[in-house]
């Protein structure tokens, strides 16, 4: 059936994919040919960053939106199935599907970059961060959990705000450019203390891959044990996020807009 569950993982598998070949990709043109000279940042790396992952996430949330809803995020899919009625069933298959389509976006922007890691990075020890998240403090996790939560409680505040049908719904089909605004604002502010994850298999995904390509600072099985903070705080977040925009707007909201 085009319509039916398979044809919606498929979906989110593809979404979350383009969301790492955009993502993935702006950070290995900043990382490796920032300046012309392999491993210099230029000057407004970090904002050619945060737009490169904006415009993933509209691109991703173009192609799967008509299919599955284009969650591409555990964290969305969670908060949508405890808020909203999502089906229950589908949240593991939707959440795994989203997993191997980060993992294959990264996967594929290794293989198009695979030259210049090898020229920058023979060992794999230092462009891991190209593709999942590592802290900024890793001696203080708790700042990098508690910014993850607070991201993605945004991240799904507005986007439950401008889809909320009783609220100021996004005009025809520009609801996937303001997601992606919304990306690009938290990138902006709070993209830096742990790396900007705020989507579980967005980081998940990649850092099996990396793990399974070899890298030493893989912070899955190199003994630093932050592999779970972006994929918990999400999901926590998630929920802090729509729970506060149901108790703090929705339930004011007239019942139609008619």
């Amino acid at each position: 059936m085009r319509n039916g569950l398979l044809g919606e993982l498929l979906a989110e598998f593809t979404g979350t994919m383009i969301i790492l070949l955009f993502g993935a990709g702006v950070c290995a043109m900043v990382v490796l040919f920032g300046s012309g000279v392999p491993g210099e940042v230029v000057n407004g790396g970090y904002t050619n960053i945060v737009l490169g992952w904006g415009l993933g996430v509209t691109l991703g949330v173009y192609a799967a939106g008509k299919i599955s809803g284009a969650h591409l995020n555990p964290a969305v899919t969670l908060a949508l199935a405890v808020f909203r009625g999502f089906s229950w069933a589908k949240v593991a298959p939707y959440c795994v599907a989203q997993v191997l389509g980060a993992m294959a976006g990264a996967g594929l922007v290794f293989s198009n970059y695979r030259l210049a890691i090898e020229k920058f990075d023979p060992l794999l020890e230092k462009t891991a961060g190209m593709f999942t998240t590592f802290p900024a403090f890793p001696e203080a996790l708790s700042a990098g959990f508690f910014d993850q939560v607070l991201g993605t409680a945004l991240l799904l505040f507005l986007i439950f705000a401008v889809t909320d049908e009783r609220n100021q719904p996004v005009a025809g089909n520009l609801t996937p450019v303001v997601v992606g605004l919304i990306v690009v604002a938290i990138g902006i502010s709070f993209g830096k203390l742990h790396g900007y994850a705020i989507n579980p298999a967005r980081d998940f995904g990649p850092r099996l891959f990396v793990t399974a390509m070899g890298y030493k600072n893989n912070g899955l099985t190199d003994g630093s044990g932050i592999w779970w903070i972006p994929v918990v705080a999400p999901l926590a977040g998630g929920l802090v996020g729509a729970g506060l925009y149901d108790l703090l707007i929705r339930r004011w909201l007239p019942a139609s807009q008619d």
